[in-house]
């Protein structure tokens, strides 16, 4: 920590070694309890991760359990089942059937099919968001900084409407309001949390995102362009016309599949160095959208590598008992070992994606801050600890709360 500016510097301690022991271990003991113990390989990675994050000197506390989080979870599978279901009920009697083999339906039962798949999806939509907000609040509930705890008020509700509302509004302007959702969430989140007796605030203004959307907004205008070169080429059965539509076509998904990772670092860094923690303890950020790109390329393809080599030594092994196939003791023993062996990959692919890609760029992120104005942490009290947090149950329930 520089004193004359009173920067203090935050580090990530984390290695590659004991998180991946501790992915892959939990990651066996989840398959063996059919996924039962995920919620417990989660809550021992947070702390393992949380535990790692220095700032002058003292580390972060994730005090979540994992049996909270499976009570949640199972609270969370009971309402989805009842409310999934009557919304099934009410489709099938008017018609509408998710279950209709392609292959043997009418168009009209094709058509049918997809409006039951969209009305469930638009139906279950609030809930997702609605998990989304309540895991934020809950990560936050669990945290502690030097013994303090961070908080964040309700609101899940109101975060789901004004998230339909600008989704809504980013869709049909084709990404162009973007900008505004991304400001007004993260704003609406912000600005109820709080670190102990001090209350977070976001300031800004979402038209300042536009600098860090400008490659997106270049790839969707190349997909725009593409799409109607390809449309007046298969028009005019001009195949050049539609082939060089095709090309356009690659390069603006690669184009803005690069600008939304721009557009996520870089918006991420703007809207931390426009939050404030109290009256005047605020924040720098500088994390850099190329070594994003680069480790998620290079950590890719390590990961694709090596598990093509787990999957090739299970492969191997699998097929010294191919000849064993024509009695029953061979037949079996072949299937533990396809079955055993696959598994263990996938767990390792697991633990590699995790110390390969997640863990790096999250360093990057949380070594690229700085907190300004650190002697006002000390003015700081304890908060009360919250109430009615539900432990992340509708996260899980609807696989959104797989990250960490």
């Amino acid at each position: 920590m520089s004193t004359d500016q009173d920067f203090m510097d935050i580090r990530y301690t984390g290695e590659k070694g004991p998180l991946f022991n501790l992915a892959f271990n939990t990651g066996l003991l989840t398959v063996v309890t059919l996924g039962i113990y995920r919620f417990w390989q989660k809550t021992r990675i947070r702390k393992y991760i949380w535990s790692s994050v220095n700032a002058g000197g003292d580390t972060f506390e994730y005090t979540g359990t994992g049996i909270e989080k499976f009570l949640g979870f199972l609270i969370a599978v009971v309402f989805l089942a009842i409310y999934v279901g009557i919304i099934q009920m009410v489709l099938f009697y008017a018609g509408l059937n998710v279950m209709v083999d392609p292959e043997t339906a009418s168009p009209q039962q094709v058509i049918a099919q997809m409006a039951a798949i969209y009305i469930t999806f638009f139906a279950v939509l609030p809930f997702i968001l609605y998990a989304t907000y309540r895991a934020r609040r809950y990560k936050m509930a669990r945290s502690r900084w030097r013994g303090i705890r961070f908080g964040m008020e309700k609101g899940a509700w109101g975060f789901v409407w004004r998230a339909m509302g600008y989704g809504f509004l980013a869709v049909i302007t084709l990404g162009i309001l973007t900008p505004l959702q991304t400001f007004k969430l993260e704003k609406y989140q912000t600005d109820r949390s709080f670190y102990g007796s001090a209350r977070f605030t976001q300031n800004g203004k979402w038209t300042d995102l536009y600098g860090a959307m400008t490659h997106l907004l270049i790839g969707i205008g190349i997909l725009v362009v593409s799409f109607l070169l390809i449309g007046g080429g298969v028009a005019s059965e001009n195949m050049a016309l539609a082939g060089l539509g095709g090309f356009a076509a690659f390069v603006g998904y690669i184009w803005a599949l690069i600008g939304g990772i721009h557009y996520g670092v870089q918006s991420f860094a703007y809207l931390t160095a426009n939050k404030m923690l109290g009256d005047d303890i605020r924040f720098t950020a500088a994390p850099r959208t190329g070594f994003v790109i680069k480790t998620y390329i290079l950590g890719g393809l390590l990961v694709s590598l090596l598990a093509s080599v787990a999957f090739g030594i299970v492969g191997a092994i699998a097929a010294a008992f191919i000849p064993l196939l024509e009695n029953g003791v061979g037949m079996v023993a072949f299937g533990i070992v396809m079955a055993v062996g696959y598994v263990v990959a996938l767990v390792l692919t697991q633990a590699l994606s995790l110390i390969l890609i997640t863990q790096p760029v999250l360093a990057h992120y949380i070594e690229k801050l700085e907190i300004v104005n650190a002697e006002g942490l000390n003015r700081i009290a304890q908060r009360e600890a919250e109430t009615g947090v539900d432990a992340e149950g509708f996260a899980d329930a609807l696989d959104i709360g797989g990250a960490i």
